[in-house]
C-alpha cells in the first residue's frame, strides 16, 4: 500500500508491528512480523532513515504517529517528483531545440508550413486557437473567416470566443484598422472587450492579417489576406522578426478606450463614441454603418458635436476634444 512513498512491502510489515504492538527491539520486531532478525534490523534502519521510527536510547524502536510521518513523506516525495518533472521538462525542451535545429540545417523549409485549402487552412486555425495558453496578438484587417454556411461570424460569437480567452488569462492585443469596422456594431464590440480586457489599438492602414500565438507560432495568410492559402511560421529567425514588427505597429498604434459615461460637462456616451470613431480614422458611411444610422443623421450629429465644441472643422474639433481630455 504504502510502496508509492517508497516503503517496501516488508518495511510496511515491520512498520504496522510497531504501530501494533509499539516500543520493541528489533528481535522482537522479526518476531512479531515473522521474519528473520537480519532483516528486521535492515527494515528499522530504512524506516528510520524516512522518519517513520525513532530508536531509543535503549536500542528499542518507537514508531512515529502515521498523519504526520506519513504527511511529511507525502510532501517530500511530491516536492522530489516537481522537481525531477522541471528537469524532464527542460530536458525535453533541450531536446526538441537540438531536434529542430537539425530538422533546420537538412530541410530549412521546416521553418515555415504552407497550407492550401480553404478547409486544411480552416482546420489549423480552429485547432491553434483551441491550444492558445498565453499570448493573441493580432494584427486584424479584412477579409474574415466566414462559416461553412457562408455567413460571417457575427460580433457576439467574437465577443464570446475573445472573452473566454481572456478569462483564462490569455494576453490578448489586437491592431485595428478603419476597414475592420466596416462590419454593423464591431467597433462597439470592440469598445466592450476593452473593458473586460483585451488591449486594443488602432492605426490608419495595416499591411496584412497577422496572428502570433503564445510567441511561438505565428499565422500569416498568403493569398489576398483570405484563408486559402496560410504560413505557419514556427520559432526561427523569422518569427523573432514578425514579432518585432509586430511591438512596433503596437507602439505605432492609438489606443482604443471605452466611451465614457456622461459627466458635468464632459461627452455625453453618444458623443464620446463619435469623437473615438472620428479619431480611429472612420468615414460618414462607416460610422452610420457601425450605429445604424442614416449618413445624413451621422453628419447632423458631428455638426452638433463641433457645434458644442466651438469648432469649425472637424481638425478643430479633435484639438478642442483633446484639450478638454474628451477624448
Amino acid at each position: 500500500m504504502l510502496d508509492a512513498l517508497g516503503i517496501s512491502d516488508f518495511d510496511e510489515r515491520i512498520y504496522r508491528a510497531l504501530l501494533a504492538h509499539g516500543e520493541m527491539t528489533a528481535q522482537e520486531a522479526a518476531e512479531q512480523a515473522a521474519v528473520s532478525p537480519g532483516g528486521a534490523r535492515r527494515a528499522l534502519a530504512r524506516l528510520a532513515e524516512l522518519g517513520l521510527v525513532r530508536r531509543t536510547s535503549r536500542a528499542r524502536y518507537q514508531p512515529a504517529r502515521p498523519e504526520e510521518a506519513l504527511t511529511a513523506l507525502l510532501t517530500r516525495r511530491r516536492l522530489e517528483a516537481e522537481s525531477a518533472f522541471d528537469k524532464v521538462r527542460s530536458a525535453v525542451e533541450d531536446l526538441r531545440q537540438e531536434y529542430r535545429a537539425g530538422r533546420l540545417r537538412t530541410d530549412p523549409g521546416n521553418l515555415v508550413e504552407v497550407l492550401s485549402g480553404r478547409d486544411v487552412v480552416m482546420e489549423r486555425m480552429d485547432e491553434l486557437r483551441r491550444t492558445i495558453s498565453t499570448h493573441l496578438w493580432v494584427l486584424d484587417k479584412p477579409p474574415y473567416v466566414e462559416r461553412v454556411d457562408g455567413d460571417p461570424h457575427s460580433n457576439d460569437e467574437e465577443k464570446a470566443q475573445t472573452t473566454e480567452w481572456l478569462r483564462r488569462g490569455v494576453e490578448v492585443r489586437s491592431i485595428y484598422c478603419p476597414e475592420s469596422m466596416e462590419r454593423p456594431g464591431r467597433f462597439d464590440t470592440v469598445l466592450e472587450l476593452t473593458e473586460l480586457g483585451e488591449k486594443a489599438r488602432l492605426l490608419p492602414r495595416l499591411p496584412f492579417k497577422l496572428h502570433i500565438v503564445d510567441r511561438k507560432v505565428a499565422l500569416v495568410p498568403l493569398i489576398g489576406g483570405g484563408y486559402d492559402g496560410l504560413a505557419v511560421v514556427r520559432p526561427s529567425g523569422l518569427l523573432d522578426a514578425l514579432i518585432e514588427l509586430y511591438e512596433a505597429y503596437w507602439a505605432r498604434a492609438e489606443p482604443i478606450r471605452s466611451a465614457t459615461a456622461s459627466l458635468d460637462d464632459g461627452p455625453s456616451r453618444e458623443e464620446a463614441l463619435l469623437l473615438s470613431m472620428l479619431k480611429a480614422g472612420l468615414k460618414d458611411q462607416a460610422i452610420a454603418r457601425q450605429l445604424g444610422w442614416s449618413p445624413r443623421t451621422v453628419t447632423r450629429k458631428i455638426a452638433a458635436l463641433m457645434t458644442r465644441l466651438g469648432a469649425d472643422t472637424r481638425f478643430q474639433a479633435g484639438i478642442e476634444a483633446t484639450a478638454r481630455r474628451w477624448i
